[in-house]
């Protein structure tokens, strides 16, 4: 019997509007300047932990939904540009490690290594280097220069607010987002009692 295929998930942190939007114009003006529009297969600019193929879909929303119960939202820093060589290098932004997002992500590994079928090797916490992708795929050495210049106009030190995991899905040449687990461990702080009394 043949393995069954399953396609690869996205584990991820989506951004906050008011970033996605920035981040979202940026890829549109790329476009419009160099005619780059693959990476807007994935509308919903994201920060990935990790890329896996996983048996049961629904074993995973649960591990996720437990580890974002237990998160507190915390806030994550950008700077600078990078890019990873090749025939169609990628542009990105480079998402700063902290104590907070490296506990995170080794987290997230941790819950769903069990249950994964396959990963993928830059998901490893000594490979791992978060980024939010401005241009993939449809890129070329030769447009490189003139979109770095181009982009060499802005600054991009953002602070992010890190207040989710989403589960992105293919459909077709799209991601899109599959279930989102809001961030809901600061509801769970032990409250003083108002009874407490200085010792």
């Amino acid at each position: 019997m043949l393995p069954v295929y399953r396609p690869m998930l996205a584990i991820t942190s989506l951004l906050n509007t008011q970033n996605a939007d920035r981040i979202n114009r940026l890829i549109k003006s790329l476009e419009t300047e160099f005619g780059l529009d693959d990476v807007q297969a994935t509308p919903d600019p994201h920060i990935t932990y990790q890329l896996a193929g996983v048996r049961k879909l629904s074993a995973l929303k649960q591990v996720l939904r437990d580890v974002a119960r237990h998160t507190q939202p915390f806030v994550a820093h950008t700077t600078g540009l990078g890019v990873f060589p090749g025939p169609n290098p990628v542009i990105y932004i480079p998402v700063l490690r902290s104590d907070a997002l490296n506990h995170l992500h080794k987290r997230i590994l941790r819950a769903t290594a069990p249950l994964c079928l396959r990963t993928d090797k830059f998901s490893g916490p000594d490979c791992w280097l978060p980024h939010i992708s401005l241009a993939l795929h449809d890129t070329t050495p030769e447009l490189l220069g003139p979109v770095m210049q181009y982009l060499n106009q802005q600054t991009f030190n953002l602070k992010l607010a890190v207040t989710n995991l989403a589960i992105l899905r293919q459909e077709e040449e799209r991601f899109i987002p599959e279930k989102i687990f809001t961030f809901e461990g600061h509801k769970h702080e032990a409250i003083p009692s108002l009874f407490e009394t200085a010792g």
